[in-house]
This record gives structure tokens, C-alpha cells and sequence, in this order.
């Protein structure tokens, strides 16, 4: 459970820096997992927010609809799922990220 309180604050920033503090992490920690996670994190909002703009043009379509829901909760509960795990010690690989950074 080494670096718990780190983990859990680098998925929790999701909904206040998700930029900024993955960045300050990847900078100042020198544990590899927490590197990785900062990557995944940052990657992850940004996979989100494009997949999201595209769903919302596509709401013209009445396919974005549903994505625009699918995305917009997959976006709020994956971080909760990464404070979980890392609470219990677990590791965890954010989804469609996860396997780009190894």
C-alpha cells in the first residue's frame, strides 16, 4: 500500500485539476507507478473529452444521445473505481489508456 494517499488524490483530481495535478505528479514523485498512473490520467481526460465532443456532434445523428450518457458516466465512475483500488492496494490501468503506457 505504498503511496496510497497519492493515488487516491491523483484519481479524486478528476473533478478538480484533472490536468494539473497529474502533471505536478509525474514531475515531483519518483515512483514508476505513480509516473504511469499520471500518464493514464491525463490521457484518459483527454480520450474523454474528444470522444464527448464528437458524441455531442453527433447528437444531431440521435446516435450521440446514448454515447453522450455512456461517456459522460464512464468519465464520472472509472475515477471512483482507480480510488477504490488504490484504497485497497490494487493496481489499476485506466480503461481504453491502460494499454497504450507500459
Amino acid at each position: 500500500m505504498e503511496n496510497t494517499g497519492l493515488k487516491v488524490l491523483l484519481h479524486a483530481s478528476t473533478w478538480f485539476a484533472p490536468f494539473l495535478v497529474p502533471f505536478i505528479l509525474y514531475l515531483v514523485v519518483d515512483d514508476e507507478e505513480i509516473k504511469k498512473l499520471s500518464i493514464q490520467a491525463v490521457l484518459f481526460q483527454l480520450v474523454m473529452i474528444a470522444l464527448i465532443f464528437v458524441s455531442i456532434l453527433l447528437i444531431f445523428v440521435l446516435i450521440g444521445i446514448p454515447m453522450v450518457i455512456i461517456f459522460g458516466i464512464m468519465a464520472f465512475v472509472v475515477p471512483i473505481i482507480g480510488i477504490i483500488k488504490a484504497v485497497k492496494g490494487d493496481t489499476f490501468n485506466y480503461p481504453i489508456v491502460g494499454s497504450w503506457i507500459k
